[in-house]
């Protein structure tokens, strides 16, 4: 029986599946805490080891350096760490990029440009992260995470989602209210307004959109209100359910376990999605009956994303769907 992987993905790009939670974390004591704590509740959550903010002035050499140390050691079990660099007007990038892609790019599970102004910067940005890779003999694709935070990167959204490597556009709340120039209200880094004031209900519509039309995946910023848990919990089901959002930052240990749950696909539907798969890969992924209904190819393939997206939330899978599948 042919795995759905290459079953139904032949010649074709699959839908990133990774995991709803992307952790920040700036210092080495802060990193080193979070991949414990990956360690502890299992591979549901990246880690995003921060050279933007985290690098103290003056030291942003030692500081990717660390990342570097950090990335390739015992502790990153799970290769499910990945790095944010500086930003294309900060001189530092292209070291970010020489150390860290030369050091540490078989093991970076991403790295996440931020604050682009224009499709062009990016482009550049990624070219010598590809141009470093190659001459580092790194053979694999670096996945790419954009965040969109100033009006030229919402206005170049589906053009930087296009850009080869992409894997993660995301949408940058505070940066994107300071650049409206008191337009919209500061009170609106919060809930509700960050749900509400049309500019922001329409940038973020907008970058889903992009996202999900060149089959990359939309992240959600963060809950800046940092120890509350139904916060972060509601408002990453207004991500999720009223955007589309498929994934969201955390940067407060507290708001990883509220941004799983609120995310995990519906057990119902997982449940149902089990059950089609195992009977169309019994009937080698042709056309099926299931009560009551017809399923195809077309409806394999999202069954196969939401059976993936629980199983990175932590859900457990029938033992026969386990040991075809995941084994």
């Amino acid at each position: 029986m042919n795995h759905p992987r290459e079953a139904l993905f032949s010649g074709e790009k699959p839908f990133p599946v990774i995991p709803s939670c992307e952790h920040f974390a700036g210092n080495e004591k802060m990193i080193t805490k979070a991949l414990a704590l990956q360690e502890e509740k299992g591979p549901v959550f990246d880690i995003t080891q921060d050279c933007e903010d985290g690098a103290p002035q003056g030291q942003e050499e030692e500081h990717a350096r660390m990342i570097v140390r950090l990335t390739n050691s015992e502790l990153n079990r799970h290769k499910m760490a990945g790095a944010r660099i500086h930003d294309y007007s900060n001189r530092f990038w292209k070291k970010d990029v020489e150390i860290l892609v030369s050091g540490a790019g078989e093991n970076l599970a991403y790295i996440t440009i931020p604050k682009p102004t224009s499709v062009d910067q990016v482009k550049e940005m990624i070219e010598a992260i590809q141009g470093t890779a190659v001459r580092a003999g790194i053979k694999r694709e670096i996945p790419i995470h954009v965040l969109v935070e100033t009006h030229g990167a919402l206005r170049d959204a589906e053009a930087i989602a296009a850009l080869p490597w992409m894997q993660v556009l995301d949408f940058g709340l505070m940066d994107f209210i300071s650049g409206h120039q008191g337009a919209i209200p500061l009170g609106c880094m919060k809930s509700p307004g960050q749900f509400e004031h049309e500019l922001l209900r329409r940038a973020k519509a907008n970058v889903v959109a992009a996202a999900l039309a060149r089959g990359i995946v939309p992240a959600h910023n963060v809950t800046l209100d940092l120890k509350n848990y139904e916060q972060t919990l509601s408002d990453a089901r207004r991500a999720r359910y009223e955007f589309g959002f498929l994934r969201m930052w955390s940067i407060y240990p507290t708001q990883i376990d509220a941004i799983v749950e609120a995310m995990k696909p519906d057990h119902s539907e997982v449940e149902k999605g089990v059950a089609v798969l195992l009977k169309a890969q019994d009937a080698s992924w042709g056309p099926i009956q299931h009560d009551g209904e017809l399923h195809d190819r077309a409806t394999y393939r999202g069954f196969w994303t939401l059976v993936q997206r629980a199983r990175l939330s932590g859900e457990k899978l029938p033992a026969e769907a386990q040991s075809r599948w995941f084994s």
